[in-house]
């Protein structure tokens, strides 16, 4: 049903839990293909006993160029892109399947919800030394969001045709930063108007040890914050114009997104985004 896409990065604690998760608590015949920087901590050897496909790079690549060669081994049509970590919940996949159904056709981009570090703050320990997997079990259904507009953010699921005409994500955004909302930029312009968030699909997020916040250290450039500069650069508005008045992300969802109202406040916005445009073309020669 799902090819589920994993980048990883010398991490192998998380991604054998997170691996783990996905094969306890799935009710549907699933494929995971993780992508693997470097890897001299055991992970290619681990991934090999395994017997799950991967893609693998001797060096930093990032989240964008690795989750795009894990791509290229998906199986599925449904490819779902996660970090490794993630604890996913019981019967998550049935949960995914029963949208995918009730939306019944391709053209959309469906998003889970994170927990601990994410939409719900439920904390059961902030390492796996410490997490509480039987409190988690025993009470994350009773912890909940809603169901949301403008999701741009992993676990994502997308169809396998959707991911080829867009060309999958941008990997000038390194190491990732900003990658999200790019690929919901190109999906836009594709005419997708279906961005919803799952309250159902719930994933435990760790946080603290995700690919992006390893890399950090290089993940600015002359501009400031590599992500949002690449983005305004190469759209014209801000990532935050964008969620606000394209993705309307974090309200309710109701429906397919429409075009955005282009009322005063849009107008004002978007000249502030104009501006900080040409601020960044004069001054820094983007």
């Amino acid at each position: 049903m799902f090819s589920i896409i994993i980048p990883t990065l010398n991490n192998l604690e998380y991604l054998k839990f997170c691996i783990k998760s996905i094969k306890r608590n799935s009710k549907l015949k699933n494929e995971i293909i993780t992508h693997v920087n470097i890897g001299d901590d055991g992970t290619i050897d681990f991934l090999q006993q395994e017997k799950i496909d991967f893609t693998h790079t001797d060096y930093n690549s990032g989240i964008c160029e690795g989750i795009n060669k894990a791509a290229k081994l998906a199986k599925f049509n449904y490819m779902l892109y996660a970090h490794d970590d993630f604890y996913f919940c019981p019967n998550w996949d049935e949960i995914l399947e029963k949208e995918v159904k009730k939306i019944g056709h391709n053209n959309f981009y469906i998003s889970g919800t994170m927990m601990n570090e994410g939409q719900i703050n439920f904390n059961c320990g902030e390492t796996l030394n410490d997490f509480d997997e039987k409190k988690f079990l025993d009470n994350y259904k009773n912890y909940n969001y809603y169901d949301f507009q403008g999701s741009t953010w992993a676990p994502s699921l997308v169809h396998r045709d959707i991911w080829n005409k867009v060309g999958g994500l941008s990997e000038e955004y390194f190491p990732g930063t900003g990658s999200d909302p790019d690929f919901n930029m190109k999906l836009w312009n594709l005419g997708i108007r279906i961005f919803k968030g799952i309250n159902d699909f719930k994933v435990y997020h760790f946080g603290s040890t995700v690919l992006r916040k390893k890399l950090n250290k290089i993940s600015k450039n002359k501009y400031g914050s590599t992500g949002a500069k690449i983005f305004l650069l190469k759209w014209g508005i801000s990532i935050k114009f964008f969620k606000k008045y394209y993705l309307k992300s974090d309200t309710i969802y109701n429906g397919p997104l429409e075009n955005p109202n282009k009322n005063l406040l849009y107008f004002f916005d978007l000249i502030k985004c104009k501006l900080y445009l040409l601020y960044l073309k004069i001054f820094f020669k983007a």
